[in-house]
């Protein structure tokens, strides 16, 4: 069973997606949180497996509340799913780099939603795909960054290197594999090496370390 936190600035959106969790066999809803503060004192009580998070609330956003829940070592094994209203939103890469494993609009199907929870727990990443390509966009058009290697960059085989830039682009495990004509199995190995080489809490995390050492 998944347990999953709640945490929204407004009753009726926590109301809706309570009622749209538990609909579901594997999620159980542990708790809610009204915000940010209240977030990371419930997160750290419950230890719940997914916390699905606003990003605007009063008190401390969403993203300084992930930054404190992925800092305690008590929930290392919590992962946070963050919601926006907006498409083009400023605060995306902030979120992936202040360790949020997906990010997703509050217009998400709720099959969509109900899958992300169920992906972020597993240890996966999640970006909806318009706001991947507003990522990607705002990285290749904006004024160059000054790239900063990760540590461990040079443990990566070429191989490794060319995977964890097409994970950055948003390349599912399937599609790394068709891209690089690869068996999905062998695509899922190099990302997994990657991820252990570089210390990557997760996928989005990879995602982070890609950008930052050059390799998207």
């Amino acid at each position: 069973m998944i347990s999953v936190l709640l945490v929204d600035d407004q009753d009726l959106v926590r109301i809706g997606l309570r009622t749209l969790l538990e609909n579901e066999e594997d999620l159980t809803v542990t708790g809610e949180a009204a915000d940010g503060i209240a977030a990371v004192q419930t997160a750290r009580e419950q230890r719940p497996d997914v916390v699905l998070m606003d990003i605007r609330m009063p008190g401390i956003d969403g993203l300084e509340a992930t930054r404190r829940i992925v800092a305690d070592p008590s929930l290392a094994r919590t992962r946070i799913l963050l919601l926006t209203t907006f498409e083009r939103d400023e605060y995306v890469f902030q979120a992936l780099h202040a360790g949020a494993s997906g990010f997703l609009l509050k217009n998400t199907p709720p099959g969509g939603l109900v899958d992300a929870v169920r992906t972020v727990a597993d240890g996966g990443a999640l970006l909806s795909p318009s706001v991947t390509r507003t990522l990607i966009q705002e990285f290749t058009q904006a004024a160059p960054r000054p790239v900063t290697p990760h540590p461990q960059l040079g443990a990566l085989t070429d191989r490794e290197r060319e995977v964890v830039g097409l994970v950055a682009q948003g390349l599912t495990n399937s599609e790394i594999a068709d891209r690089l004509v690869l068996s999905p199995a062998t695509a899922r190995t190099h990302v997994s090496r990657a991820m252990v080489k570089l210390g990557a809490r997760d996928r989005a995390q990879l995602v982070v370390f890609a950008f930052q050492s050059g390799l998207a």
